[in-house]
C-alpha cells in the first residue's frame, strides 16, 4: 500500500511513451499529437501520482469477480481525474 500499483505503472508507461513520441522526429504528425500530452502528463505527474496513491487501501466493489460491472471497474481502475482528462482528450 502507498506504493505504485498497476494503475501507477500504467501512468508511467503512458508518460514515457508520450515523451518519446513527442521527442522523435520521424513522424511530425505523431510528434504534434503527443507533444501536448507529454507536457500535460509531465506537468501533472505529482498530482496524478497522488490521486493514484489515494485510491489505495479501501475495498472496492466492482459488481462481481467473473462478470464485473464495466462502469464500476472503470471507476476503480481510473481514479485520477487529472490523468483521465489528458487521456480522454486524445479521443
Amino acid at each position: 500500500m502507498n506504493e505504485i500499483d498497476n494503475r501507477g505503472s500504467t501512468f508511467y508507461l503512458a508518460l514515457y511513451w508520450a515523451q518519446a513520441l513527442a521527442a522523435q522526429d520521424k513522424d511530425a504528425e505523431l510528434k504534434a499529437r503527443f507533444a501536448p500530452v507529454a507536457k500535460a502528463l509531465t506537468e501533472n505527474e505529482a498530482k496524478i501520482a497522488g490521486e493514484l496513491l489515494a485510491a489505495q487501501g479501501r475495498p472496492t466493489d466492482i459488481g462481481g469477480y467473473y462478470h464485473p460491472d464495466d462502469a464500476r471497474a472503470a471507476a476503480a481502475m481510473r481514479p485520477s481525474a487529472a490523468f483521465n482528462a489528458v487521456i480522454d482528450a486524445l479521443r
